[in-house]
């Protein structure tokens, strides 16, 4: 094999010429050691000149071995080459000889079959870094193409290990040919911008157009540990690294580097606090030695105490050495029982963990005695920091992934039942990376007990349509005016007759607004009267006059008359937010108490669902007691509402009244999360009954007469059985003594409702306190009269 069999922008020659050199020099030396040592050098090369002068013949290496060996023995330190790490070589050749003792027994580990070669030498990456050689050394541009070099070598039990190459180059020359071109800065600004163009660079320093002479002295040193974590570093900061089919082999090689064990094996478990169990991580190729083919179990069941308290206490590593023997002497009780079930001799097991909260562990085991134990784990210390991050950054995103599947999938969801659409969603993701096809199953809480509670807005569509009426003929008449002026300045019949279908819209609003009567009217004035006041308005004078004062009591917006109706929107807006500040702020208090589900509708007025049961509360036993609080702090708030509002009523545009009410259903109930409508309803036929009670009960008469049920001032209690009217009369009695309520408590008999009969109700009349801070209660009618003074 010659060197020259390499296309290359130079020709390969090792020389060894300027070394001897050196001994030319020390010949002369007055130190007699060196000269002797000068003189045997140069009298074991004088035989073969082509030592100085060059060769490409790499066979020659071999068969002048023992000179060459002369030539560097001071060099190539004697005394060293069992230490060393070294080699001469011609680096973009692939060439070495004259290998330390240590070198030959690495490369000799590694097999016959071994081939030497730089990591990541890309085609034609050789012929650039040769270039960008002769363009500093020759041309004199200044360029750092400095990089680190490395082998990748197996060891003796096949477990890679890394050794980064330094170079010595001082016994190397770029010559120039006859064919060596001339080069300006512009051809070196042409190669900078591109760097990868292999075909450029040739263009630019052809083939053999310059003579590399010598050789050079590569020095490595084992850099294992160091790329290990590296490689683990970067393994770790990795996207998507759980859904990588190559990431646990690949950290797996990585960490055996580390470890410098051929046959370890890496796994992990993660921490559930609140349960305080360890739980599989799910991924592809992830194990847990501890979990040992289960998906989650209680912590203290697959560890002794001993091991609890170092791993979940003193989050410090625990280790195995000799995991026979810890079986014998424990009686083959955890953790060593799991640990002897699938052949582990050895192990370590560290928590990852960060300001004192364990996330989980990582879990490195063993088939041989020994191989892992409390000496080694320490260089655990240096990668620790590194599987933190990626575990913290791993649940952040997982977090998140939750959050956005929940979110997509259910829209907003209440914080009592977060957690289960949580577990849905993790079941999701597992499915997802098990290669399953996912789906989102319906969520069901059973045997929950509702309660459903509203203040609504005393005849606030009565109300809405006065506004409307009110609006619409202020308009009217205003456009009226103008008609009637135009009319008589310019007396045009079309003035005549619009004003005539204008008084016959004004005629049917007067007393009665039918529902199509808003809409029928604006599409009036936008098509046909506004096109005939922008006429008049280009006319000069007082008729310009009277068109723009009309335009500026429009509103923008709605372009309509908008006073009226703007009073009744911003009075039902304050209502709502006053009540509601009320009530979440309230709620907060009782999710304290019990988590519930809750959630809240503005309508006019505010209505509000609540279930509460067992299979809603994760991890709190479920005691009835909890509903009865529940239904005793919804009648507390009920009334604090109504406070609130008639506080707030002096000072709205419009005064309204407001009316609440209770409805009891003893009945424990299903509810499902509705995907496509992305809201929870009660499940079932029988348990739909619940739900048109609901939407019929505010519109229901006392039986006998046309006495609607809720009346201002009152709170009405709606139920169907006679233990909800005791339990309730019980409730409004100790709520009397709290001043919630006066004496005038009445029990009426409703009327049948379509599909549901034999519903009571208890009507207690509210307390009121003018003002946070006073003492001093009211029946409705007298507030009323204090209001008015």
């Amino acid at each position: 094999m010659k060197a020259k069999d390499k296309i290359m922008p130079m020709k390969a020659f090792i020389s060894f010429d300027k070394l001897l050199k050196k001994y030319d020099t020390l010949i002369e030396s007055d130190d007699p050691v060196l000269a002797a040592r000068a003189k045997e050098v140069l009298d074991a090369q004088a035989p073969y000149p082509f030592l100085r002068e060059g060769f490409d013949d790499v066979g020659l290496l071999d068969e002048h071995k023992d000179v060459i060996k002369i030539i560097l023995r001071d060099t190539f330190a004697e005394v060293l080459t069992e230490n060393e790490i070294k080699a001469a070589s011609l680096p973009y050749f692939d060439i070495v000889f004259n290998t330390s003792k240590r070198f030959e027994k690495i490369l000799a580990e590694a097999g016959p079959d071994f081939n030497l070669l730089i990591r990541n030498q890309e085609e034609g990456i050789d012929y650039i870094m040769a270039c960008t050689v002769i363009l500093s050394f020759y041309y004199g541009f200044q360029l750092d193409f400095r990089r680190p070099y490395f082998y990748d070598i197996p060891n003796a039990n096949g477990v890679m290990q890394h050794y980064r190459i330094l170079y010595n180059a001082d016994f190397m020359e770029i010559l120039p040919t006859d064919q060596s071109p001339e080069l300006g800065q512009d051809d070196l600004d042409e190669l900078l911008e591109n760097p990868k163009d292999v075909e450029l660079w040739k263009k630019k320093i052809p083939p053999n157009s310059f003579v590399s002479k010598g050789f050079v002295i590569s020095n490595m040193f084992d850099v294992t540990a160091e790329q290990s974590i590296s490689g683990i570093k970067s393994e770790l900061i990795a996207s998507d690294k759980r859904g990588s089919d190559s990431f646990m082999d690949e950290l797996q090689e990585t960490f055996r580097s580390f470890f410098r064990i051929k046959d370890l094996r890496v796994g992990f478990s993660t921490y559930n606090q609140k349960a305080d169990k360890f739980e599989r991580v799910h991924g592809k190729g992830i194990n847990s030695f501890i979990l040992n083919n289960v998906d989650d179990t209680a912590c203290k069941r697959v560890l002794c105490p001993g091991s609890y308290d170092k791993l979940l206490n003193a989050k410090s590593y625990f280790t195995v050495a000799d995991v026979d023997k810890y079986f014998k002497i424990s009686e083959g009780k955890a953790p060593y029982k799991g640990l002897h079930e699938q052949g582990i001799k050895s192990a370590i097991f560290a928590p990852i963990a960060r300001e004192e909260q364990l996330l989980g562990i990582l879990e490195i085991v063993s088939t041989k005695k020994n191989a892992l134990n409390g000496v080694n784990a320490t260089k655990l210390d240096d990668v620790m920091p590194y599987i933190v991050s990626a575990v913290v950054r791993s649940k952040v995103e997982e977090e998140n992934l939750i959050d956005a599947i929940i979110q997509n999938e259910c829209t907003s969801v209440h914080s009592s039942v977060y957690w289960r659409f949580q577990e849905e969603a993790k079941r999701f993701i597992i499915d997802k990376l098990e290669g399953n096809q996912p789906s989102f199953e319906e969520i069901v809480f059973s045997d929950v007990y509702p309660l459903y509670g509203q203040v609504d807005i005393k005849q606030s569509a009565q109300a809405r349509n006065e506004a409307i009426q009110r609006d619409l003929m202020i308009q009217l008449s205003n456009i009226a005016q103008v008609l009637q002026a135009a009319f008589k300045e310019e007396g045009l019949p079309i003035y005549e007759e619009l004003l005539y279908r204008l008084n016959n819209w004004t005629e049917s609003i007067k007393d009665t607004l039918y529902s199509s009567s808003e809409q029928n009217i604006f599409d009036f004035i936008q098509e046909e009267v506004n096109p005939v006041l922008e006429h008049i308005k280009q006319i000069d004078g007082s008729l310009a006059k009277r068109v723009k004062a009309y335009e500026k009591t429009i509103d923008e917006e709605t372009q309509t008359y908008y006073d009226h109706r703007r009073n009744y929107d911003q009075s039902v807006m304050e209502i709502n937010q006053r009540l509601v500040n009320v009530l979440d702020k309230r709620q907060d208090e009782a999710q304290q108490m019990f988590p519930h589900f809750f959630e809240r509708f503005k309508t006019d007025g505010i209505e509000h669902n609540m279930y509460i049961g067992a299979s809603i509360a994760q991890h709190r036993d479920y005691n009835p007691l909890y509903l009865n609080n529940l239904k005793l702090w919804e009648l507390q708030v009920m009334c604090e509402m109504e406070n609130e509002y008639y506080n707030l009523k002096p000072e709205l545009p419009i005064h309204l009244d407001v009316a609440s009410l209770i409805l009891v259903y003893s009945t424990a109930l299903s509810i499902r999360f509705r995907m496509d409508e992305k809201h929870f309803d009660v499940d079932g036929t029988y348990n739909a009954r619940y739900e048109i009670i609901k939407k019929r009960i505010d519109k229901s008469y006392i039986k006998g007469t046309r006495e609607r049920l809720t009346q201002t001032g009152k709170l009405s209690i709606v139920y169907s059985h006679k233990k909800d009217e005791q339990e309730y009369l019980r409730y409004i009695s100790f709520l009397k003594s709290k001043g919630y309520f006066t004496n005038n408590i009445e029990i009426v008999e409703l009327e049948g409702l379509q599909g549901v009969t034999g519903l009571k109700a208890i009507r207690a009349e509210i307390l009121y306190k003018k003002g946070k801070e006073s003492e001093k209660t009211y029946t409705y009618e007298d507030l009323m009269e204090e209001l008015k003074t």
